[in-house]
């Protein structure tokens, strides 16, 4: 009978042992966790950013990443919080008045010669603070569900699948892959700059970096926003050959308000993937039941197939791109209103808008598209900010929507 029932096992381990691995999909899960209320926002340098830190390295060594950081998973960074916002900030050892970030780093080695860096930030505002739009006096948690635990959360199901596939492969891919969890990036980048400065692999070896940041709110049209689009030549065929899903919106720009650039700024070909802002960005109603994670899921499996689709074309050519944010127009004054950053017809559609705000006050609406300000016409995000640069408080402004088929005439003032 012993023998029977060890007979019984034995088949039951080797039957498990032949079964095909799957890499798990616990997007929603990673989520839920990280947009949780007792990680009370994950500011950096807080208590809610070192249990983020430990679920991150704890997900990374369950996948089966080794370690990439300088202290285990870790890559510690402190720096003096800035007085001056038009200074760098300063990284610092001395432990007076200094914060403490940390970016969290696994790696899957191929003894490849180069390595594909895929990363997101896993910080967030806490209760608010600078970086907060939210008005009333209360205090708030803000949970960045989709600022960016939805990042995070599509990164660590890329690192699994990758994982799965160069375990199961008989030839490994021709890049080893670097997964991290950038901190301090609500803070100005903090995290990935202090790692372009202070890599744990070769620099050299980097052959480009893949951005995740807010991913989580596709709309019902589908719209996917990618950035870097110019970064490399082969960007663009490659997105739009393996694109059956998407309404994409391309930037070529490899700079913008997101960890990408700090690797753009070291000469590495960047992809950046953002599914728009919303009426809760920097909000305490940032919360993960408002996320699509279906739109996740097919995120996930676009910026996968584009990984494999670029994986026999070697070192990726770096090309330098317009910084158009040094072009953009400074202005006193706003609408008070959450554009649609993916919209890409004539005008600049609302996504948005706050109660007390010029906007507000003319009865402008979400869903509306600005058409005309003062003696401008809108075509674009960009021709909006020039148009709002020349007005001052307290000034008048004839503004001219469209709402549906009509088209409504009033006035803004600022």
């Amino acid at each position: 009978m012993k023998k029977l029932v060890f007979l019984f096992v034995l088949i039951g381990f080797l039957s498990c042992e032949n079964e095909p691995k799957v890499a798990e999909n616990k997007i929603k899960d990673d989520v839920s966790f990280l947009a949780d209320d007792k990680l009370e926002g994950r500011q950096t340098g807080t208590q809610g950013e070192l249990l983020a830190a430990d679920y991150i390295s704890n997900r990374f060594k369950a996948i089966g990443l080794q370690s990439k950081g300088t202290e285990a998973y870790l890559q510690p960074f402190s720096f003096k919080p800035k007085t001056d916002p038009h200074k760098e900030v300063e990284f610092t050892t001395n432990a007076d008045s200094t914060i403490t970030g940390n970016n969290v780093i696994g790696f899957i080695n191929n003894n490849a010669k180069s390595t594909i860096v895929i990363g997101a930030h896993y910080d967030h505002l806490g209760f608010g603070g600078e970086g907060s739009l939210y008005r009333e006096k209360d205090k708030a948690i803000h949970n960045g569900a989709d600022d960016n635990a939805s990042g995070v959360a599509v990164m660590l199901n890329l690192a699994s699948r990758l994982k799965v596939k160069n375990d199961l492969a008989k030839i490994k891919d021709k890049n080893n892959y670097l997964f991290m969890a950038f901190s301090g990036e609500e803070m100005g980048l903090l995290g990935s700059n202090y790692f372009s400065k202070n890599p744990t692999i070769d620099a050299e070896s980097i052959n480009y970096m893949i951005n995740m940041d807010m991913v989580g709110r596709m709309k019902p049209d589908s719209s996917l926003a990618v950035y870097g689009t110019g970064t490399s030549p082969i960007f663009k065929q490659t997105l739009k050959s393996n694109n059956d899903k998407f309404k994409l919106v391309e930037n070529e720009s490899g700079v913008g308000p997101s960890d990408h650039t700090s690797f753009y700024l070291i000469d590495i070909p960047v992809l950046h993937f953002f599914t728009g802002q919303h009426e809760d960005y920097h909000k305490p109603g940032d919360d993960s039941d408002k996320l699509n994670y279906d739109g996740m899921n097919l995120i996930s499996d676009y910026i996968y197939t584009i990984i494999s689709d670029l994986d026999d074309n070697g070192e990726l050519a770096f090309r330098k791109t317009k910084n158009e944010s040094e072009e953009t127009p400074r202005f006193k004054v706003g609408l008070g209103v959450v554009p649609d950053y993916l919209y890409d017809g004539k005008g600049m559609r609302i996504d948005g808008t706050r109660e007390d705000t010029p906007a507000f006050n003319a009865g402008i609406q979400k869903g509306d598209v600005v058409l005309k300000l003062g003696d401008s016409t809108i075509t674009d995000m960009m021709s909006y900010m020039r148009a709002l640069s020349v007005f001052d408080n307290g000034d008048e402004a004839d503004i001219t929507i469209k709402r549906g088929e009509e088209t409504i005439e009033t006035k803004v003032k600022f």
